[in-house]
């Protein structure tokens, strides 16, 4: 072979390692550019769509707003779930509540009914312990307590949501949001569920706390006019 054509031949060796190193890695430029796509995307979306004003800019409360907040709830584990958070925000943000959500259902089994029913003196000092709840002891007792009433009221009605649901008729209240000075914090209906729950054992479950649940079990739609989930 003469030089020339070894030159051309290298040339042409080369010129197919840089075709194979831009095909090999095409697909992770593509990849990259659709994450981008995908990003910038989702952001518009959460940026555009209209909520309601007690939602911040944070994603954790954007995606409850958007996903939870006011969607209607049977599942009787779903209920306790939020009966316990619901009793462990007062005095406290909500947004503080679902920071420690996931520490929560691992403190608390997966907020099992029946396990935390049975849980000890000793259980209790242990989750006082868990810096990733709020450890008031008058909070945690009221766990434990608001699930053996929980149990209680499943076994009179067969479910929790059975006697939930009934203080609504089995129908959603929807209100009209318009502004901000139409939104209350409790109703006839969060009254008469407080006071029936007290009589029945459960702890933490004042009228505010009572209507706060109804709007995050969907009993009570409140969201406003022009937010995109009215």
């Amino acid at each position: 072979m003469g030089k020339k054509e070894k030159e051309l031949d290298s040339n042409d060796s080369r010129g197919k390692e840089n075709a194979d190193y831009l095909f090999c890695h095409a697909s992770d430029f593509v990849f990259d550019w659709r994450c981008c796509v995908c990003f910038v995307g989702l952001r518009f979306l959460m940026e555009e769509k209209k909520r309601c004003s007690w939602v911040n800019d944070t994603s954790l409360m954007i995606k409850y707003h958007d996903i939870e907040w006011g969607v209607a709830v049977y599942d009787d584990a779903v209920l306790f779930e939020f009966l316990i958070l619901e009793g462990a925000q007062a005095g406290l943000s909500w947004e503080t509540v679902l920071k420690k959500r996931e520490n929560y259902r691992e403190a608390f089994d997966g907020f099992d009914v029946e396990k935390i029913s049975k849980y000890d003196e000793a259980k209790v000092v242990e989750l006082l312990g868990n810096a990733g709840i709020i450890r008031n002891r008058l909070k945690v007792k009221s766990a434990i307590t608001n699930a053996r009433a929980f149990l209680e009221v499943q076994e009179e009605f067969g479910t929790f949501s059975k006697y939930l649901w009934g203080f609504v008729d089995g129908t959603v209240v929807r209100n009209k949001i318009e502004s901000d000075e139409d939104y209350v914090v409790t109703s006839e209906v969060s009254g008469a569920l407080s006071k029936d729950l007290k009589k029945r054992g459960f702890k933490f479950v004042g009228s505010t706390i009572c209507y706060a649940y109804m709007q995050a079990v969907g009993m009570v739609d409140d969201h406003w006019v022009g937010c995109w989930k009215h």
